[in-house]
């Protein structure tokens, strides 16, 4: 239980499925974007001959993400005019059409115009961020209690299988068509799965007359949410500080891009989803606290099990393989476990602003640990990274539960 404001009737909440839909879909577009820069984007660099320091540029695109909290307010307020309609449709639609314009714009440079190729990819990237406020925090308006579950899956699983459309896909059509065409492949991906939310019903009620004003203010305020922003951080740092170089790290051990694009296309998908629906069923039965220790101790053997085989120059592609799909679908569960819990900080009465300052915190360390993960691969080579990245899980799964007793207290003490 929390100190959040009682949401609203279950009569007034839209139907389960058609949001669940929708938002599946705006989670997907936006991952797409992600997948392309993260993981396609990085392999087809280094097969282009570009180094580990030139590939780290792509971290430029994480900034939008990391710092959206500072225009979270700003959305907010215009998307929840006091007294009138929301405005979560007319978001989603300005800001997909910017990001699927800025994707078009990139499929006009080839992989070598790095410094313009990134403008396009932060653009895009600012439009999505943007448009995830509004998606974010309609869900959390939405949803009622019982299918917020679905919806954090819709979250997860969507975000694997749009990371494996722009990782996993989008590799294999610049392996078989270009650069060019499979940008604009991507484009039209985008315009499709947006559609399902833009003209989609609301079905939500018009905001009350005298709600209150969106702030940062107020939701730092909250107990909930600072106790939200250390799980957040702690959890991120031990789960995601492989992924930069990992695609790279393939490259350099010897797969082709269509090898690796059918790898996290069909592999590392299925598993993510996979992982995804099973949080869905063992963070219910065993609790969210539990799973997310656990994701993390599964991802220290991971990142272990890929430091030794850079160490003993390990190439076997199903070795390999069996490590990528198995740490997607660890990662999935994990994030299950964590955002069914953030979910509920978040309150209805500006849940964009809560939950984005959640998410913030996750680009704000992720960008730390890809920038460390990089320098480390680049001057010591990959063994060095992976083992910043096993010690940092190690870490993170013996801290993670006093953080959630910490968490429970303040939650408790909110609520008394």
């Amino acid at each position: 239980m929390t100190s959040r404001p009682a949401a609203a009737p279950s009569a007034a909440f839209p139907s389960a499925p058609r949001v669940i839909a929708a938002i599946g879909g705006i989670y997907v577009a936006q991952s797409v974007i992600g997948g392309v820069t993260f993981t396609g984007l990085p392999a087809v660099l280094r097969s282009a001959g570009l180094s580990l320091g030139e590939i780290g540029l792509i971290f430029l695109t994480v900034l939008p993400w990391s710092f959206k909290f500072l225009w979270a307010p700003a959305v907010e307020r215009y998307r929840l005019p006091p007294g009138r309609p929301h405005r979560s449709r007319a978001v989603v639609a300005i800001g997909g059409a910017i990001a699927a314009g800025a994707l078009a714009l990139a499929g006009l440079f080839g992989p070598a115009a790095l410094g313009p190729l990134v403008v396009c990819l932060v653009v895009a990237a600012f439009a999505t961020a943007t448009v995830d406020i509004a998606c974010d925090g309609y869900a959390v308006e939405s949803l009622s209690e019982r299918h917020r579950g679905w919806g954090n899956a819709a979250q997860v699983g969507g975000a694997y299988l749009g990371s494996a459309i722009g990782g996993g896909l989008f590799l294999v059509l610049v392996d078989n068509v270009g650069w060019g065409p499979a940008a604009w492949a991507m484009c039209g991906v985008l315009v499709a799965l947006g559609a399902l939310f833009v003209f989609g019903r609301d079905g939500r009620p018009a905001v009350p007359a005298d709600a209150r004003r969106p702030s940062l203010l107020a939701a730092l305020k909250q107990p909930e949410v600072r106790a939200g922003l250390a799980l957040t951080a702690l959890f991120v740092a031990g789960q995601k500080w492989i992924l930069l170089v990992m695609g790279p790290f393939l490259v350099d051990a010897g797969l082709g891009l269509s090898t690796i694009g059918v790898l996290n296309g069909v592999g590392a998908t299925g598993a993510g989803l996979l992982g995804a629906l099973m949080g869905g069923v063992v963070v219910r039965r065993f609790g969210a606290e539990r799973m997310a220790v656990a994701a993390l101790g599964l991802q220290c053997a991971l990142a272990a099990a890929l430091a030794a085989c850079a160490l003993f120059d390990v190439r076997d592609p199903w070795l390999l393989g069996a490590i990528v799909v198995a740490n997607s679908a660890v990662m999935a569960l994990g994030f299950v476990a964590l955002y069914a819990r953030l979910m509920g900080y978040a309150s209805p009465a500006q849940a964009g602003v809560d939950f984005t300052l959640f998410q913030c915190m996750d680009g704000v360390v992720s960008l730390i640990g890809w920038y460390l993960a990089g320098y480390l691969a680049d001057s010591f080579g990959y063994t060095a990274s992976f083992a910043l990245a096993t010690g940092v899980a190690l870490l993170a799964s013996a801290t993670l539960p006093i953080l959630f007793a910490r968490a429970d207290r303040s939650v408790a003490a909110a609520a008394a």
